[in-house]
């Protein structure tokens, strides 16, 4: 994986986001990631190997496990990772496509390149409704009864 390009495309967000933006960056893309690659995948590797049903049937084994356990952590950790972070990298691509425009037109587009202004803003403000609605909705699936099939 080519490191220096994500180094540019993080740097070029920083320049556009306020500290709340970047704590907020960084709590995401390292301890989370970090959570689930180092942690996640070890304890659930493989989740159903020590599952044990009381027939012999054939399949009833994983009828059995998905009935108790119908959405796999893992799953649902990448998935709550993917739908938190991409919000972000709109932003990151909004600031990327700033930044070639402004590359290929070899001239100053904007004004201030640190200001947040005109499709930036909508972008940023929209992302930042995302993530809040994730991040509540997340929190919200524990809150809520799990009823049995």
């Amino acid at each position: 994986m080519n490191w220096s390009f994500l180094e540019n495309v993080l740097s070029g967000v920083n320049k556009y986001s306020t500290v709340i933006g970047r704590i907020w960056l960084s709590v995401v893309f390292l301890f989370r990631i970090l959570v689930y690659v180092a942690a996640a995948e070890q304890v659930w590797k493989d989740e159903q190997k020590d599952f044990v049903c009381n027939t012999q049937q054939p399949g009833c084994e994983n009828a059995c496990f998905d009935h108790f356990f119908p959405i796999s952590q893992v799953r649902l950790w990448a998935l709550q990772l993917i739908m938190v972070s991409t919000p972000s990298m709109l932003v990151a691509l909004h600031v990327a496509y700033r930044e070639h425009r402004e590359a290929k037109h070899k001239r100053k587009l904007y004004q201030d390149k640190g200001s947040i202004d005109g499709g930036l803003f909508c972008t940023y403000t929209v992302s930042l409704v995302f993530k809040i609605s994730f991040e509540v909705g997340s929190f919200a699936r524990f809150l809520l009864p799990v009823q049995r099939l």
